[in-house]
Formats: C-alpha cells, structure tokens, sequence
C-alpha cells in the first residue's frame, strides 16, 4: 500500500508530536476507527513515557484520518491524544 502525507497533515503533525513514521505506523497497523464524511480513520497507541506541553504521559494515542485514492493512502489530517490507555 502506498502512503501520501498531505502537506497539511505534516503542518498538524508537527503542532500536535506527531512523526510521519508514526503516521505510517498507524496506516498500516492501526485499528479502524469511525471518521465520517466518507473518509476513513486508523489509530494507534504508543509508549511515550514523556513531557508534553509541561505534563508527564504514559501514552499516546495517535488518529489518522485519511481517503483511498486508487490504492494510494492520502491523509487528510492527524489528531494526538496524551494520556494513558490499557491494552
């Protein structure tokens, strides 16, 4: 499968802690989540054990939202949520 990161996808990215390896990561092996307006999301949970925005995280949960474009994968934009989760 082929991946597309969309220019606005890289600018939330960096605002949000998030790394196009992450991004790629949660393509490929994330769990499908609900994303409306007929596009589609994928999301995953990493250790993280660090500091953001001067608070401590054990996780983070990181959401694609993407389309389909003849194969190819094209994100649209990416969400990050810090906190903590269990398997």
């Amino acid at each position: 499968m082929r991946i597309r990161i969309d220019p606005h996808t890289l600018v939330q990215a960096r605002k949000r802690g998030v790394t196009v390896s992450e991004m790629e990561d949660v393509l490929r092996t994330g769990q499908a989540v609900p994303a409306g307006r007929g596009r589609l999301g994928r999301e995953l949970v990493f250790q993280y054990k660090a500091f953001w925005q001067g608070r401590y995280h054990e996780h983070k949960k990181v959401r694609v939202i993407y389309v389909n474009e003849g194969g190819t994968l094209v994100t649209v934009t990416v969400y990050t949520f810090y906190g903590k989760w269990e398997n």
